[in-house]
């Protein structure tokens, strides 16, 4: 389907109606659109901008030319991940119609494709917007994504959960938004041993708390070299050792890049143990250190009275 055709069936989606029906009827103040020939799915949590670049492809147009036979205008110019794409609620409609995916499907994939712009008013419009590093996606895995392209291209950018770190079928990772490839991760097979973990872990009502204060408390570990600094070091090395290209990543060394993958098995266990502790214990701190010590498999956790875990434990559930 060319951008002629595209523009010419979207035009005739939205030839003005006859004077004889109400144009004031909520159906119609959204403009059509044709549907598209692919049907592209997106991936759960895809940036929008990498959703349409992806269905670009797929019609072998580049991003502009497929909004413009879409009937969507766009303004500025930018490259995921550094940026994402908004719509307005018209586009929107048109892009669905195009992938021809509902509206509210498509919205549960993409999450910053909900039309909230009001300043686009009925216009089908789209726009660049800068993200801030904390807001920018990671490089989705290839093999799923060439799946889900047509084969058209494995280059896909996805807010990815936490809880979605590392695909297991494909031993891929993106841990930081700065790599442009992923890191392979078949040498590390603990990684998808704690992939698996955590998905028990969601099911736990505590599990978004405990993994939020786990995963600062092994941040805080690694950066400042105390309790697993031996066994992430190993970890590390056999990551760089199958991807060359942390090395060559120029904007942060590969300890950076690598961190929340490196931490990932350690911070499962730390969150799993920090969920099935009781509010109020009988155990003292001392106790509950042993207790998390030995799921870490640690003789035991060194005794400092500003350690992050040992602040925790006692000032969050006593």
């Amino acid at each position: 389907m060319s951008r002629t055709d595209v523009a010419a069936r979207t035009r005739a989606a939205t030839v003005p109606a006859q004077p004889s029906v109400d144009t004031t009827a909520p159906w119609l103040r959204t403009p059509s659109a044709a549907p598209g020939v692919f049907r592209v799915r997106p991936l759960t949590g895809e940036a929008t901008a990498s959703y349409v670049q992806r269905l670009a492809d797929t019609y072998q147009l580049a991003l502009p030319q497929l909004l413009d036979g879409a009937g969507i205008t766009l303004t500025g110019y930018g490259t995921p991940p550094t940026v994402e794409l908004h719509l307005s609620p018209a586009a929107c409609h048109h892009l669905a119609a195009l992938a021809r995916i509902p509206l509210p499907h498509l919205t549960r994939a993409l999450p910053r494709l909900a039309p909230n712009d009001a300043a686009h008013g009925t216009e089908a419009a789209a726009r660049w917007k800068r993200l801030e590093a904390e807001q920018q996606p990671v490089r989705a895995c290839t093999q799923c994504t060439r799946h889900r392209s047509h084969g058209t291209t494995d280059t896909a950018w996805i807010h990815w959960p936490p809880y979605r770190l590392v695909c297991p079928r494909h031993q891929q990772a993106a841990p930081d938004p700065r790599l442009t490839t992923p890191i392979h991760t078949q040498g590390v097979p603990e990684l998808a041993a704690a992939h698996l973990a955590h998905q028990r872990l969601l099911r736990h009502p505590r599990a978004s708390t405990a993994w939020t204060a786990a995963r600062a408390i092994t941040t805080r570990w690694y950066d400042h070299q105390r309790h697993l600094t031996h066994r992430w070091h190993i970890r590390l090395n056999q990551l760089i050792a199958a991807n060359t290209h942390l090395t060559t990543t120029s904007s942060a060394s590969p300890a950076l890049l690598a961190r929340d993958l490196v931490i990932y098995p350690e911070t499962v266990t730390l969150a799993r143990t920090l969920a099935a502790l009781p509010h109020q214990p009988h155990r003292t701190t001392d106790d509950a250190l042993s207790l998390i010590a030995h799921r870490l498999g640690l003789p035991r956790l060194a005794s400092n009275a500003n350690d992050p875990l040992r602040t925790f434990l006692t000032h969050t559930r006593h």
